[in-house]
């Protein structure tokens, strides 16, 4: 499944500790926040309809992941996606829109896939060096409505790092509802972000780059990574290895049986949306 026509965005500091863990909090020392909930930023990790520049490649695989050449720290993010249709408005000026709404359409198991850059001056250099550097699950599911009581109230993120035929619980199993921001809060914030954030710091310019795209008409936006456990804080993607991220019906499925599934290798696409991704090398 191809979203070589939606434009990629990713949400910042949206599971309260994972920023620290992963080395990251530093970078938004400079971000304002009106409050301490309140995600750090949006990033871009895929412009379409732009011929140059590291943002131009399409990153998202449903099977393999490709480490960088100099990568030794290479982490699972496990999240949720969600494909969107974006609605603007045209400025009296006719050349530039304004984003108005997000209408949430699908989700889907996603790996925010991401090296430790501590000098990297964009969170987008971390997120995005070259095909098959990130993922998507090829099996989405509908989405009835984005506000409470709706279809994903009831799904976790659950995800496994196996290495030579040993599988180990890589992020926290968390419930979708733990998002710092959610439902209309988290797409009113996103809106405001794409019309307003600007290039200072880590954060881009982000209506400048729709612009660029010529103003996509969907979008895939991953909504935050979980918190890690002390397995997968300490423990790196290498060739050979295989990362899995499901996003589960939490009231058809347990923890621990989404465990022993994964184990079994019986990881079915019934109430769950799965991606599994070998890690080979270039």
């Amino acid at each position: 499944m191809l979203f070589n026509q939606h434009v990629g965005f990713g949400v910042a500091g949206n599971f309260a500790g994972h920023l620290e863990q992963a080395g990251e909090a530093a970078d938004f020392i400079a971000v304002e926040v009106k409050e301490t909930a309140q995600p750090k930023a949006i990033f871009p990790f895929y412009l379409p309809n732009i011929e140059t520049g590291q943002l131009a490649v399409y990153p998202l695989s449903s099977a393999v992941i490709i480490p960088p050449n100099d990568a030794d720290n290479l982490q699972i993010e496990p999240e949720v996606a969600l494909i969107c249709d974006v609605i603007y408005s045209v400025n009296t000026d006719d050349t530039t829109k304004t984003v108005t709404a997000l209408i949430p359409r699908q989700f889907g198991a996603y790996n925010d896939c991401s090296i430790r850059k501590p000098h990297a001056k964009k969170i987008s250099e971390k997120k995005n060096w070259g095909v098959n550097s990130k993922g998507i699950s090829d099996h989405l599911i509908a989405i009835d409505n984005f506000a409470a009581g709706g279809i994903l109230d009831s799904y976790c993120i659950a995800s496994f790092h196996c290495r030579d035929g040993e599988i180990h619980r890589y992020g926290e199993d968390s419930a979708v509802v733990g998002y710092s921001y959610f439902h209309n809060i988290l797409l009113d914030w996103i809106v405001e972000r794409m019309n307003h954030q600007q290039d200072i710091g880590p954060t881009e310019n982000i209506a400048q780059l729709l612009k660029q795209s010529q103003y996509p008409a969907q979008a895939v936006i991953s909504i935050g990574a979980t918190r890690y456990t002390p397995y997968g804080e300490t423990h790196f993607l290498q060739p050979g290895d295989s990362s899995i991220v499901v996003v589960y019906d939490g009231r058809r499925y347990n923890a621990s049986e989404i465990m022993q599934m994964a184990m079994n290798n019986d990881l079915t696409d019934d109430g769950m949306s799965v991606l599994i991704q070998q890690v080979n090398a270039l």
